[in-house]
């Protein structure tokens, strides 16, 4: 051995220790990687995590009580009465205005039923006077004046069926004139003593003559004014009334017709019961 190589020998066996210690190291590491590898090919598996706990429910908690409505400082009783009163104040208002207004649409309601009873009672008139039939008008007359004017509604339906105009009634009368002087039957003689006692008729000033010529001309001035009742009176009162029975018939239905016809007209007239 040379006098070199002697300081050499205690380095060496100064890293002998730490050799080792790297080499236990490395063969646990090895190891480690060798059972590993030997529990993978043998098919096992980490074990799975646990899983986690279930959550525990929080406690159903009460429920609180709503706090009272603080009211107002200045919310005393007396701000609380006037606050009423006032909106009492405005509610009756209210109702005034609501009961205003009903009262004025069941016042409208009433003013148009009126105008329609007096449109359908002028439309039947104009029928009856010139002896039309009433048609769709019989209907309305028996649905609005029926159960008050039932005699006055019947009796215009007949005058329609069976018309009589004022017309008619002239020239019924002039064709019975010549037969109305005598009365059916009469004799010569009774017609001579009829005459005779014409000639002088004692009556006072004011009351008609009671002469057949004078009572026919009273008939036909009446006639022309309108006033069958007085032609009917004149007619029945003459010597040959017997041989007018058709024409006092059917001016008895002129007259009867145009009575019925005011009664319709004056309930038509009448303000309607306002309805609820």
């Amino acid at each position: 051995m040379t006098a070199d190589d002697e300081p050499l020998e205690p380095a060496r066996r100064a890293a002998r220790p730490g050799s080792g210690v790297t080499v236990g190291v490395l063969a646990f590491v090895a190891g480690a990687a060798a059972m590993g590898g030997a529990a993978w090919m043998l098919g096992l598996r980490p074990a799975p995590p646990p899983p986690p706990a279930p959550a525990v429910a929080a406690p159903a908690t009460q429920p609180h009580a709503a706090p009272s409505p603080v009211l107002p400082a200045a919310t005393d009783v007396a701000t609380l009465s006037a606050r009423e009163t006032e909106l009492a104040g405005r509610l009756d208002r209210i109702e005034t205005r609501l009961r205003e207004a009903d009262e004025g649409a069941r016042t409208a309601e009433s003013k148009a039923t009126q105008a329609e009873r007096l449109l359908l009672a002028a439309s039947v008139r104009r029928a009856i006077e010139r002896g039309l039939p009433l048609g769709p008008l019989e209907i309305q007359l028996r649905r609005r004046f029926g159960e008050t004017e039932g005699d006055a509604v019947a009796t215009l339906a007949q005058a329609a069926a069976q018309p009589v105009t004022l017309e008619d009634l002239r020239l019924a009368l002039e064709t019975i004139a010549p037969r109305l002087s005598s009365a059916p039957g009469e004799g010569w003689l009774a017609g001579m003593r009829r005459l005779i006692g014409d000639l002088v008729v004692l009556r006072q000033s004011d009351s008609p003559s009671p002469r057949p010529a004078d009572r026919l001309r009273r008939a036909r001035r009446a006639l022309d004014e309108g006033q069958v009742e007085a032609a009917l009176a004149e007619i029945a009162h003459m010597p040959g009334a017997g041989a007018a029975a058709s024409w006092l018939d059917a001016a008895r239905r002129y007259v009867a017709a145009r009575e019925a016809l005011r009664r319709i007209e004056a309930a038509a007239m009448a303000t309607p019961e306002t309805p609820r």
